[in-house]
């Protein structure tokens, strides 16, 4: 019977049903308060009840482009009346100066609302919505009982109680703003047409008025002449208002025009007092309610939805629970919850319990980890989309759609996979003319040597195509970060190192004061800038200018630190010199293993080496903090974006993202050792870039290609390709050399 059940709901919805559109009153009802609010989403969330499969459902596109078309046609209506110097009502004033704001908000509406997205919202199967979606029924309620006044917290309680009996998916909340927009645009097409309404009763009313008291030179018709065109339809009150406003204390012989008037509304159950009482009254709501649309589509657009989301957000609260979900970014945590739909969809799973069971799958994996491993696992987003995302698909009956299953295997095969299909299009490029040539009759010599001209291109063919399918095949993912809005905390101290040559003193000068921007654009916690450098090479082991260029740096370095105070937890400016050593290979003195070579040891410098070649400057010059936990490299010429050093360290201290080595092999098995990012005054599109710079995804207006330092890069790029612009963890790097 359930099936049976089912079907019937379903067809019911889409039985021919009076449509919402259909009456063209206001959306107006009762004004309720807060409370009252609440009341009546739990209510609506008892009566409304849901479609049991996805669908369709009817679609909103078609009545919103018919609003803006009825809403431009009011619009010009009203401007013709300004034109002709015929009075407005105030109502019709705001829409003609608030009109470029009403278009741009149905053009944002319909970006924002693709059909692949609205056919997943859950639709209503009672009526009066009926095969739409309940979000809408939602914010009809919302817009009616507040007469289009919008005000966030009044709609974050109202979707609270409705939760409170029917939870709404992430993609119903995030459409929430959409759909009020819809139907606050509905409410103003309404208002507009009634406007539009009243004005054509009140010109009509005023030609009937021209008509008896002869105006521009006319003769006055009969009254009966007049009025009887009248006869046969009631009369409007704009009509009877503006009528009687017209022919009031005028010429004695339109006083029968006056009785007939009121006798006409008599018959209909009224009175020209009342007629004047109820336009009056029409026109203040009209005022009211068109005034409060167009500023709730204007603070619509302008509020934090991101704020408002989280905050009504059941799923958001969940995930906060005993982890730190708050703590990260805000793109993070969109990544968590896109996580929760792919699973939900794939399971056939409520949003919730896929939330719950992801909580409580990750509490178990913290519980059974090593003390090393607890953070990781028992961050949520190891089941949504760290290393055990696997096991947390089988246990729910996840099952991927077609089009993850082929990244899956293409992720599988690896680099092997990557090769085979370079071959088999190469081959199936080369084989294409060879049959024609054979069929040709060619003989097999002359087709074996036409074979091996013809397959370089071929395979550079192959490549170009392989590459293109892969780039549109498959999107880079973002990286999750910690937000760390209150700056760098200790645990994550931070050594911002600029390895360098000191050559001239202008030079130094140059150098000094690209350190100060550096800090500047990254003013907050526990960080702290270093140069770290050396002499140029020379034949002998010191040369002339040596110390002038050291002591030019060394003031520098205290004048900053001077300048801009301490940092937490010690000095904020630091210089690091090393002496040079003997090359037998290049028979000269240089810094021992140039760049490479100073990364290394300030490594081992960091942690307390006292070995190293850095050179003892002097008491007025202090030494790297103690606990640096992450090292920033950055060329001397650098222009390192704002925040950009936060971000970085965010990305590095996120649980999925802390660094786990082999034992056996040190090599980087889950997290990152090192992320190295683009740092550029201009950043490519998502469709620019190398397949490597796609795969290394691009997060904000960072663009990190991340890997680990004994892992990826060494293996794609050779030794040493860490050390250009990029961030690393010292324990890491220090244990996978």
């Amino acid at each position: 019977m359930a099936p049976l059940t089912s079907f019937l709901r379903a067809a019911l919805a889409f039985a021919p049903a009076r449509p919402p559109w259909r009456d063209l009153d206001p959306i107006r009802e009762e004004l309720f308060g807060v409370e009252r609010l609440e009341e009546h989403a739990r209510s609506l969330a008892v009566a409304q009840t849901v479609l049991p499969r996805r669908s369709a459902g009817r679609p909103l596109a078609g009545r919103l482009a018919d609003n803006r078309t009825a809403l431009l046609r009011a619009y010009r209506a009203a401007v013709d009346a300004i034109g002709g110097g015929r009075a407005m009502t105030p109502a019709a004033e705001w829409l003609v100066d608030n009109f470029h704001l009403v278009e741009k908000q149905i053009d944002a509406i319909r970006a924002d609302l693709p059909p692949g997205y609205y056919r997943q919202l859950p639709k209503l199967a009672t009526a009066p919505f009926a095969g739409y979606p309940r979000v809408f029924g939602m914010a009809w309620a919302f817009v009616a009982h507040t007469d289009s006044r919008f005000d966030s917290e009044a709609l974050v309680r109202f979707a609270l109680a409705y939760q409170d009996v029917q939870p709404l998916t992430i993609g119903e909340l995030w459409a929430l703003s959409i759909t009020l927009r819809i139907v606050l645009v509905e409410n103003l097409r309404r208002l507009a047409s009634e406007i539009t309404v009243g004005g054509a009763e009140r010109r009509k009313a005023d030609a009937v008025a021209d008509r008896l008291l002869g105006i521009d030179d006319e003769a006055a018709e009969p009254v009966a002449t007049v009025v009887k065109s009248l006869e046969g339809r009631p009369l409007s009150p704009a009509f009877a208002v503006q009528l009687a406003h017209r022919l009031r204390d005028r010429d004695p012989k339109v006083t029968p025009a006056l009785d007939w008037l009121e006798g006409r509304l008599a018959a209909q159950g009224a009175t020209a007092d009342e007629a004047v009482r109820e336009v009056h009254r029409r026109q203040g709501a009209a005022n009211v309610s068109v005034r409060n649309a167009i500023t709730g589509l204007r603070m619509i657009s302008e509020v934090d939805w991101k704020k408002i989301f989280e905050r009504i957000s059941i799923v958001d609260s969940i995930l906060a629970e005993g982890g730190g979900f708050r703590e990260m970014d805000f793109r993070t945590r969109t990544l968590y919850r896109a996580a929760i739909e792919d699973l939900a969809r794939g399971s056939g799973r409520e949003e919730l319990d896929v939330a719950r069971s992801a909580r409580a799958a990750t509490s178990r994996a913290a519980a059974a980890a090593p003390e090393s491993e607890r953070a990781r696992r028992g961050d949520v987003g190891y089941a949504l989309v760290g290393g055990g995302r696997r096991e947390f698909e089988t246990s729910i009956g996840y099952r991927p759609p077609a089009r993850n299953r082929l990244a899956r295997i293409n992720r599988a095969v690896g680099v092997g996979g990557y090769v085979g299909a370079i071959g088999l299009v190469a081959a199936c490029l080369a084989a294409a003319p060879l049959y024609f040539l054979a069929s040709a009759g060619m003989a097999w010599v002359a087709l074996a040597a036409f074979a091996a001209l013809g397959a370089v291109p071929a395979v550079d063919g192959a490549v170009a195509l392989v590459n293109r399918a892969a780039n549109f095949g498959f999107a880079a993912s973002p990286l999750p970060e910690m937000e760390l809005l209150g700056g760098i905390p200790a645990r994550s101290r931070t050594l911002v190192a600029v390895p360098t040559l000191l050559s001239t003193l202008s030079g130094v000068e140059e150098l000094i004061e690209r350190l100060e921007v550096h800090h500047l654009a990254s003013p907050d916690g526990a960080l702290h800038f270093a140069l770290v450098t050396d002499w140029l090479d020379s034949p002998t082991q010191g040369a002339d200018g040596d110390a002038g260029l050291v002591a030019a740096a060394a003031a520098g370095v205290a004048r900053l630190n001077l300048r801009h105070g301490p940092a937490q937890g010690g000095a904020r400016f630091l210089l690091l010199h090393r002496r040079r050593v003997w090359n037998a290979g290049e028979a000269r003195w240089i810094g021992w293993e140039r760049k490479r070579g100073k990364l290394h040891e300030l490594n081992r410098l960091l942690r307390a080496a006292a070995d190293t070649t850095f050179m003892d400057l002097g008491a007025d010059l202090p030494a790297p903090p103690s606990g640096v936990r992450y090292v920033v490299t950055l060329d001397s010429d650098t222009r390192l974006p704002r925040d950009a050093v936060r971000r970085l360290v965010g990305k590095m201290a996120h649980p999925l993202n802390r660094p786990r080595l082999d034992a056996t092999t040190r090599r980087v098995v889950e997290g990152h050792a090192i992320i190295q990012p683009r740092v550029t005054p201009s950043l490519p599109n998502d469709r620019q870039g190398s397949l490597l710079q796609r795969i290394f995804s691009s997060v904000g207006g960072i663009d990190p290609y991340a890997s680990a330092v004994s892992d990826v890069y060494q293996d794609l790029f050779g030794e040493g390709s860490y050390a250009g612009k990029g961030i690393y963890d010292v324990d890491a790097f220090e244990a996978s050399l």
